[in-house]
């Protein structure tokens, strides 16, 4: 078995052909792999962000229910070391530089190898103390001293982080030619911001000029009118994230290329897909984090490329996640599913359209609201004004950048809280979600319950929890009793039916 899993970082849906035929934004290669692809249309978020949603592909089951930002986890059951048990070669390349940090241990050390490219963000890379010499004078949003730093190691496109991730992944191929039974997972980091891009995308989409200050690469994670953000860098920055998918998808091209070169892309199950999306000024929002799990975050792409070409240029409706993604690769390895894995193998849709998943999607960052979708309606359930009782349970507590619980050591307790690991964990009580320093912005945000008829309003303008209907009233107590079915099915601890205002668990 072959497979090649290509996840970008933060690669909005709407902005590519496949799902809008409107859209400004130039992806040829991946228009192209689309039509020899499984185009999926309703395939949604799990857990978010970053790591959440790594620990969901990786463990093939929700994250988010039951702790937020962290590593893998000894007791967890993961999908490089299942194939790595049963003689299947795993690797994976990236320049995903959240692997580095405290709260990202655990999940490259799961591959035979693996290849990381340094740089992004505010990947602590290049040693200086003194500021350097491009720091800009004025900007919007966000300037980060160390990116600038690391920047001024890349004098080509083909020096960037992401590119090198590209050309790690081909080099891999020309070196495992002959290789029947791998996996290899190509990360890369673009398209999240800081949206840097080599200027030849740039004048695909209006050049760099227009904007009446020095800098725009980073937006502040606030409202666009709280980040005093005028129009004119909104549209800005919309063009630089336009302009580094563009460059995402050449590089995604080069390593499609590799694959057909070397004769291993008919027969090769490659899937491309994303953690999450990001907002761009839509709803008055930048960044991501803290507000609503709306579609511009929730709705992503999946593209599925099946060994033979089966389904090749079709859509498929089932609802899907990336949790999926762990027993579509263990299926296709012919490795029975283990049984704590939530999610369902998309394999059987290769053969039969019909083939069922799921009915319901469910998904959200940890200590916030709580959403299902059934394809047709979504369900936005808020945390009752307290958001408690709330705790994060981890064998390793550690979360993006520190530790869980240092700021109230004495209230943590420890214990077999788990059911489905013998592991004694820490159980860590949580004020509000700890997701980067946006915590309070975040819990003023989801503090309304929210229900949505995507099949009239995908835009998500008209709450029916504020009709007065019977037909309203009806839907919203059918998504209730699906979030009850969908926590319990999916392990949610008991504390969440409180937190949520739902009761006792189903």
């Amino acid at each position: 078995m072959r497979c090649v899993l290509v996840l970008l970082d933060t690669l909005r849906r709407n902005n590519l052909r496949c799902y809008n035929p409107e859209t400004r934004v130039q992806t040829p290669n991946i228009d192209a792999f689309a039509a020899e692809s499984c185009t999926f249309d309703e395939h949604w978020i799990g857990s978010a962000p970053c790591m959440p949603a790594r620990r969901d592909i990786m463990c093939g089951r929700l994250n988010f229910l039951e702790r937020g930002w962290g590593p893998i986890e000894p007791f967890d059951v993961t999908l490089p070391a299942l194939l790595r048990d049963h003689g299947i070669y795993t690797h994976i390349t990236t320049d995903h530089c959240h692997y580095m940090r405290t709260g990202g241990e655990g999940y490259l050390q799961l591959f035979n190898t693996w290849d990381y490219h340094r740089g992004q963000e505010g990947d602590p890379w290049v040693s200086r103390i003194d500021d350097p010499a491009n720091m800009p004078g004025t900007f919007y949003g966000r300037v980060r001293r160390q990116y600038q730093l690391n920047r001024g190691r890349w004098p080509r496109e083909e020096d960037m982080p992401s590119p090198q991730t590209f050309q790690s992944a081909c080099r891999w191929l020309d070196d495992n030619a002959d290789a029947d039974d791998f996996f290899l997972m190509v990360e890369a980091f673009d398209p999240h911001e800081p949206f840097d891009v080599p200027e030849r995308y740039m004048d695909l989409y209006g050049g760099e000029e227009g904007l009446d200050r020095d800098y725009f690469e980073i937006p502040q994670y606030k409202r666009v009118s709280e980040a005093e953000v005028p129009a004119e860098a909104v549209d800005y920055v919309q063009r630089r994230y336009d302009a580094l998918v563009t460059c995402c998808d050449h590089w995604f091209g080069t390593l499609m290329d590799k694959l057909r070169e070397r004769g291993v892309f008919d027969d090769t199950l490659v899937m491309l897909t994303t953690d999450h999306g990001y907002f761009l000024g839509e709803r008055d929002f930048l960044g991501k984090n803290y507000m609503p799990l709306y579609n511009e975050l929730a709705h992503l792409p999946l593209l599925v490329h099946y060994p033979g070409g089966a389904r090749a240029g079709e859509r498929a409706s089932q609802i899907t996640q990336n949790i999926d993604v762990m027993p579509t690769v263990l299926d296709l390895a012919g490795i029975p599913v283990p049984e704590e894995v939530q999610g369902v193998s998309l394999m059987p849709l290769a053969t039969d359209p019909s083939a069922p998943t799921r009915d319901y999607a469910l998904f959200g960052y940890h200590a916030m609201d709580v959403n299902i979708t059934d394809g047709r309606y979504t369900y936005m359930r808020a945390p009752v004004p307290s958001n408690e009782p709330c705790f994060e349970y981890a064998a390793i507590p550690t979360t993006i950048r520190r530790y869980l619980g240092a700021d109230r050591p004495a209230d943590i307790e420890c214990g077999r809280f788990l059911a489905r690991t013998d592991w004694p964990v820490f159980k860590v009580p949580v004020d509000r979600p700890g997701i980067i320093d946006q915590s309070d912005d975040a819990l003023k945000e989801v503090s309304d319950t929210r229900l949505f008829d995507l099949a009239v309003d995908y835009a998500q303008l008209d709450d029916l929890t504020s009709h007065d209907d019977p037909a309203a009233k009806e839907a919203e107590g059918r998504m209730v009793g699906l979030l009850l079915r969908a926590m319990d099915e999916c392990d949610a601890p008991a504390e969440q039916y409180e937190r949520l205002g739902l009761g006792g668990a189903a």
